[in-house]
């Protein structure tokens, strides 16, 4: 089990090898490195995919200091560091795709190209951060039992669709400290506004964005396909809520490889 030891921290990540160009997957809030799963089959025989647990996540054995997105995101770039990875692709699914979007403008010229799913960058407005304390509350005092109903259905659509779903992230919840599962929450509701530096952003980008997401609007999807100057045109994924790549792998693969496929390369046209 591969772990790489960033600032007295044991970060957790699967690296397939191989000489293709490299793309990092980061996973959402309350995820970890198992939901890429089906994108990293599709992408695998042509790409070097790195999928990892950031800070209060999976199997990372963090220190539990506060930190934020800017902070996951240098975890990013020393875990490039660690890799021996100059250049990269990052894709990010919501949390995922805050950090990616930090990583970007800490360091432009170590993203070659972006993707974000479900995913935004301005913050959370007063009703969804009431939600996030009851849910982070909901862990410490009643564990994952207490919140999975609602917010698993949030997340993954309703449990009658997606039922092995539901017990397969709920089992992981389940081996998680209730605490850490409410600083992770915690850490969710602090994000700060990116809007107005999206302008600074260069690489080629993808926003996909699944078309009933509720906890991260579609709105917000489509302002980051309007105002990043490297945008291709957004792809919305018809009946998808907030995770697309866990409940509709087929058309986020669809247009993450054909994405990729051009812009991720070290020989991609970078303005085409």
């Amino acid at each position: 089990m591969p772990f790489a030891a960033i600032d007295r921290r044991r970060f957790h990540y699967q690296d397939t090898g191989g000489p293709g160009p490299v793309v990092v997957l980061s996973h959402g809030n309350l995820m970890d490195h198992s939901m890429w799963q089906a994108q990293i089959a599709a992408l695998r025989d042509e790409f070097r995919c790195i999928s990892w647990d950031g800070r209060l996540h999976g199997r990372t054995e963090d220190d539990g200091a506060p930190h934020d997105y800017w902070d996951s995101a240098r975890d990013l770039l020393a875990l490039l560091d660690h890799l021996g990875v100059e250049q990269a692709a990052l894709v990010g699914h919501s949390q995922g795709g805050f950090l990616s979007l930090r990583a970007a403008l800490l360091a432009p010229g170590r993203v070659r190209a972006l993707v974000l799913v479900d995913s935004a960058a301005v913050a959370w407005p007063t009703p969804a951060l009431a939600q996030m304390a009851l849910v982070a509350e909901g862990f410490r005092a009643g564990g994952p039992e207490a919140v999975a109903p609602e917010l698993l259905g949030l997340l993954l659509g309703p449990r009658d669709r997606h039922p092995d779903l539901h017990r397969t992230w709920l089992a992981g919840w389940q081996r998680q400290p209730r605490e850490r599962l409410a600083a992770a929450v915690g850490v969710l509701m602090g994000v700060d506004d990116l809007a107005a530096r999206l302008s600074e952003i260069s690489a080629p980008a993808l926003v996909i964005h699944g078309e009933a997401d509720q906890p991260v609007p579609l709105d917000l999807g489509v302002m980051m396909s309007e105002v990043l100057p490297g945008a291709r045109p957004l792809v919305t994924i018809p009946g998808a809520g907030h995770t697309p790549p866990l409940t509709h792998p087929e058309p986020v693969n669809l247009a993450l490889t054909a994405f990729l496929h051009s812009h991720a390369h070290p020989t991609a046209d970078a303005a085409g």
